[in-house]
Order: C-alpha cells, then sequence, then structure tokens
C-alpha cells in the first residue's frame, strides 16, 4: 500500500513522467488554439460536434477554462489592443505584470459582467455547460490531481503542478507578453503584435502573432514558407483523416502567400 502511495500505478523512469506530462500539456494547448482560439473566438474554422466537445471535457479537466471566459476576454483584447480597455496589453501594464501575472489579469477581466455579454456570444450554452464545466470549473481540475495520484504516486502533485502552470505562463504570459513586446514582424497592424519564433511547436502556431492579428479569421497562424504551425498541420490531419472540417480560406491571404499581393 505504502509502495502504490509512493508510485502509484505506473512506475515509470524520470524520463517517462516528462514525456507524459509534455504529451499531456500539449494537447491541452491543442484545445486552445484549436477549440477556444480558431474555432470558437474567431469562426476561422468549424469543428466536428465529437471534436469540439473532446476539447471542451479536456479544458475543464486540465485547465478549468469556461469557454465563455476566454472567448470573451479574447475578443475584448482584439476589438481594444493596446488601449486602456485592452485586458492584458504589455503597452499598458508593462511587460513583467503581463508575462508574469497574465493569469491574475485574465481572473480580473473574467469578473466584468459586461465583458462577458458584450464579447462571450456564440458559446456553447448546453445543459453541460451550465450544470458542469461552467457551475464546477473547478472540479475537473481536482478529478485530475487525483488521476495524476493514482497513475504517478506521489510525483503526480509536480505533473499536475506543471499542468496548471502551463497554460497561465505560456498563454496568458508569453503570448500576451512576448507576443506585444518583442519579436519580428510580417504585417503594419494597428497595433504592437510580433511573431515571438517562426516555428510554432511549443505553443503550437501562437507563437505567430503578428500573423493572427493581421489575419485574424484564418485558421493558418503562419504565413512565410520559412514558418510553421503546428495546430495548423493536426486541424489538416483532423479535416483529412478524421473529421470533416470546413476550414475557411480567405482569398487574399493565399495571394499573399503566393507573392501575389503586396503589402505595406
Amino acid at each position: 500500500m505504502q509502495s502504490f502511495m509512493q508510485i502509484g500505478l505506473l512506475d515509470l523512469p524520470w524520463w517517462g513522467y516528462v514525456i507524459i506530462t509534455l504529451i499531456m500539456t500539449h494537447m491541452t494547448v491543442a484545445s486552445v488554439t484549436i477549440f477556444l482560439h480558431r474555432h470558437q473566438t474567431h469562426h476561422a474554422l468549424q469543428l466536428h460536434s465529437i471534436v469540439s466537445h473532446f476539447f471542451r471535457f479536456w479544458l475543464w479537466l486540465t485547465t478549468g477554462t469556461i469557454t465563455k471566459e476566454w472567448v470573451a476576454i479574447h475578443r475584448k483584447h482584439h476589438a481594444k489592443c493596446e488601449t486602456s480597455e485592452d485586458p492584458h496589453s504589455p503597452q499598458i501594464f508593462g511587460f513583467g505584470t503581463v508575462l508574469f501575472k497574465g493569469a491574475k489579469l485574465y481572473r480580473m477581466e473574467a469578473r466584468n459582467t459586461a465583458t462577458l455579454e458584450k464579447y462571450g456570444h456564440g458559446t456553447p450554452d448546453d445543459w453541460l455547460e451550465r450544470n458542469l464545466y461552467s457551475k464546477h470549473d473547478m472540479l475537473g481540475i481536482g478529478i485530475m490531481l487525483a488521476i495524476d495520484l493514482v497513475f504517478f504516486g506521489l510525483i503526480g502533485f509536480i505533473v499536475w503542478g506543471v499542468q496548471m502552470l502551463w497554460i497561465p505562463f505560456f498563454a496568458a504570459g508569453v503570448i500576451n507578453g512576448i507576443g506585444h513586446y518583442w519579436g519580428y514582424r510580417n504585417f503594419a497592424s494597428n497595433d504592437t503584435s510580433t511573431n515571438i519564433f517562426p516555428w510554432g511547436i511549443l505553443i503550437e502556431g501562437e507563437e505567430s502573432h503578428n500573423n493572427h492579428h493581421a489575419y485574424v479569421t484564418y485558421a493558418e497562424l503562419s504565413n512565410k514558407w520559412w514558418e510553421f504551425d503546428i495546430g495548423w498541420m493536426y486541424i489538416r490531419i483532423l479535416e483529412l483523416l478524421v473529421w470533416p472540417l470546413f476550414v475557411r480560406q480567405h482569398l487574399k491571404y493565399i495571394l499573399i502567400r503566393l507573392g501575389l499581393f503586396v503589402t505595406n
């Protein structure tokens, strides 16, 4: 019994725990970028209901994120970008504040009912959302902790802790902070958005933040031939092999990529 409490059902080498943790956090980032960001917030693609619900369930289990809150806050960010009403602009709050306290800024804005009502339209409002995902948003991460402890023993606390910190740091901190402070720009958008890194693997394409601000309703976040958006790769795999996803293409963006349209 003591051995089970210490190591759980799986007795893995240290690198095994690292790999499993990275796989789970990667799934969480995929859920954020594909479901919350590209699908729910900007309607850049449509998702099969089964895929959509899997993402909702996984986010509830690993982040406790309420879809309406996330969507509303991000839409307001685009509508009020770099102004005093922007929920998390480093130009307003300071780079360090957004990078390290981005989750706090998110929670503050999530309490703004006016933001939720104005910008949170069109998000899930079914029985499960009303009676489980939104009503008991902390229950999911509690269940995730129990699962981690059962499978990994005491190390499960560390695995769970990494899961809980991953999105608040990389999404609320890195993307909202560095993505409006440092990097390169492909487009002269009316904000300070930047591309942090050309290969979007760790944050699954969200690194190309300037590309996104220039074309918010385009599902692919990479733009140049040397840029890579692994989130888009996953969408294409789902579209071609698994589920009928309908990705909205924009002629102007395609012409830009082909070099047939010149931007300033």
